[in-house]
């Protein structure tokens, strides 16, 4: 639905009067499709039909987003307090959150037991006497060590029980009279293959049988998150495999897809602040450079963590002026702060040339809010599943239109909103 897309950025646009002395001109912005949305949530339940998803609010906790969610009937992943009430505020029944962070403040222990959510992680001892002293009817969840070397991002190096440590954590949660009721684990952000699900998914078995013994009652799985959209289908036929047998027949199967929902949900908006065209020998050696509105400290995070490479393109409501030259342009492309770090691409191809007050287009921007960090952005919103978009096309013809006529009969399914922190 990248037209829908294009149209919901040039109705955006057509609100400015391009004078420069707009501030709100020269901010980024988002358009999200709630459709997208709508539509992996279907593609879940077809190929996960046994496994419930527990959204994992860090990745990006839009307000929008999270009614949505709400409304399919997910639970949620959470990780802070901030992401807890974020969810509550919508109504959302406690009983459907896990707190899903190993390592818990007294003080967001002590919030969890007041809201109601009464299931939580942990992968150490001194988390079990913390547990027993400010939450202690709290339902637990041991997470286990996981890990894939291939993922775009690594957790195992900062959570997860090893192996050889569950017995001992398994015991001195019964001598606490503590309830284990689960087992979790996350093989890292943007999984490459299924191995690392089905190996963490045995171990997870043999936790399940250690914990029995030991009095501790059996009935939660937890798989964590690192499902993409280019391989879901693949890692989910293995899972189902592996899934058939081995835990008690009563038990519930969660997974923490964030990312899966999220990214390409979202398309970011940013405008060419500036140009630098390289000047005589130069000329051959480095691409132009083009400044623009957002860089790798806001939206653009993951080119830094997760070394992603961004690929832009020229937005076509957004070429007003003088003639450019056309064909394909060499360009480098970099944020807005006074750091040579805040480069978004090294080297990209964009289909002709780009000038100052351009906007460019980044598709798959979705996941971009980790825990909440990134500056909030404005957001439209429009829904490529909803009835009234669907006659609206139909009436209009596919590939719709870009007349402004039709741009602005669009505008009925578009809201704008701040995102907020």
């Amino acid at each position: 639905m990248s037209r829908l897309i294009d149209l919901a950025i040039e109705s955006h646009l057509l609100n400015f009067k391009h004078n420069g002395l707009n501030a709100a001109e020269d901010d980024p912005f988002f358009v999200m499709d709630l459709g997208e949305v709508t539509r992996q949530h279907r593609r879940w339940r077809l190929h996960m039909p046994g496994v419930h998803p527990f959204y994992a609010v860090k990745c990006n906790s839009d307000p929008p987003l999270l009614r949505l969610l709400a409304e399919k009937g997910t639970g949620f992943d959470c990780a802070s307090v901030e992401e807890m009430r974020s969810v509550l505020g919508l109504g959302v029944d406690p009983a459907r959150i896990i707190f899903a962070n190993p390592c818990k403040s007294a003080s967001s222990l002590v919030f969890a037991r007041q809201a109601g959510v009464n299931l939580t992680t942990f992968d150490n001892l001194d988390e079990l006497e913390t547990i027993k002293s400010y939450h202690p009817d709290c339902r637990l969840v041991l997470r286990i060590f996981a890990y894939d070397k291939d993922a775009l991002l690594n957790l195992s190096q900062k959570f997860g029980a090893p192996e050889e440590s569950v017995l001992s954590l398994l015991q001195r949660a019964r001598e606490l009279d503590l309830n284990v009721m689960g087992v979790s684990f996350h093989v890292g952000t943007g999984a490459c293959n299924a191995m690392p699900y089905l190996l963490a998914i045995q171990q997870a078995k043999g936790v399940f049988e250690q914990a029995q013994k030991l009095g501790h009652r059996m009935s939660l799985l937890d798989l964590g998150g690192g499902f993409q959209d280019y391989n879901f289908e693949q890692i989910a036929r293995s899972l189902r495999g592996a899934l058939g047998d081995g835990f008690p027949s009563d038990t519930r199967i969660i997974a923490e897809p964030g990312r899966y929902y999220a990214r390409s949900a979202y398309t970011l908006a940013c405008k060419v602040m500036s140009r630098r065209r390289q000047i005589g020998s130069l000329a051959k050696l480095k691409p132009d450079m083009l400044y623009q509105n957002d860089g790798v400290y806001g939206s653009f995070m993951n080119v830094l963590i997760e070394k992603e490479t961004i690929q832009p393109f020229l937005v076509p409501g957004s070429r007003h002026g003088s003639k450019r030259q056309s064909g394909p342009h060499c360009y480098s492309i970099w944020g807005p702060t006074c750091d040579s770090v805040d480069c978004v691409v090294n080297q990209t191809i964009i289909e002709s040339e780009v000038k100052v007050g351009d906007w460019l287009k980044y598709k798959n921007m979705g996941a971009t809010q980790f825990n909440g960090f990134s500056k909030p952005r404005v957001v439209a919103y429009v829904d490529s599943e909803s009835q009234d978009y669907q006659k609206e096309a139909s009436c209009l013809g596919i590939p719709l239109p870009v007349e402004k006529g039709c741009v602005e009969s669009i505008t009925a399914w578009v809201a704008q909103e701040s995102l907020k922190a």
